[in-house]
């Protein structure tokens, strides 16, 4: 469900599994399913405070820090743009444009979905290219510059080109959403971070001509 993949004085780096949520769920039958939170703090003993959040159906870099005052400057330099992240999706679809920024306002929709609107009063920002991996498969790379909800699900979406398995958003069904945060570079204390989490579950996320694909992405 999840691997730790660096440990800090001052934070951690997690690789968290597809389908995991953030934090504690119940089910309709009022069964308690931990978290990703919880089960760090568990298995590890660390009082710990998630900076940022993924959604539930995507893998990849999570950063927890370990201290009121750590959570404090990578929660500001989250707000403050400061981060950068970089996360990778597949798409059976093909794209009205294969990069590019996408810009609009979010508005909220039926059952907890988002839309993107033309308004730029407080705009969802991403920037993403694309490769082909192979005939019908196409790899994402996306930089948000924002940190809105749903946000690289909708941007996707509004290009012609859902995340497969993204049910939500009208992607195509798969064993898994394939969206992964793959890389997270940050400055704290004045010392310099860059993480990079190659997916690894998935069935279309271990093929070897997706690897060759990200290869190929340009910095």
């Amino acid at each position: 469900m999840y691997r730790i993949l660096a440990q800090h004085k001052d934070f951690m780096v997690i690789n968290k599994g597809p389908g995991l949520g953030m934090h504690d769920e119940t089910d309709e039958a009022g069964l308690l399913h931990p978290g990703l939170v919880s089960r760090v703090k568990a298995d590890t003993g660390l009082l710990l405070y998630p900076v940022h959040r993924l959604d539930k159906m995507t893998s990849g870099l999570v950063l927890l820090a370990r201290t009121t005052e750590a959570n404090r400057a990578l929660s500001m330099a989250f707000a403050a743009r400061e981060v950068s992240k970089q996360y990778l999706a597949l798409s059976d679809r093909k794209p009205k444009k294969k990069q590019g920024w996408v810009k609009g306002d979010m508005q909220k929709g039926r059952g907890g979905s988002w839309m993107l609107t033309r308004t730029l009063d407080n705009p969802a920002i991403s920037w993403f290219d694309s490769v082909s991996v192979r005939e019908g498969l196409r790899l994402y790379r996306i930089k948000p510059r924002t940190g809105k909800t749903h946000q690289i699900r909708v941007a996707l979406k509004s290009v012609g080109a859902p995340i497969l398995g993204d049910a939500r958003y009208g992607g195509t069904a798969a064993d898994r959403g394939y969206l992964h945060a793959w890389r997270l570079a940050f400055t704290l204390a004045g010392e310099a971070f860059d993480f990079v989490c190659p997916p690894d579950e998935g069935s279309l996320f271990v093929l070897p001509e997706l690897h060759a694909a990200i290869a190929g992405l340009a910095e």
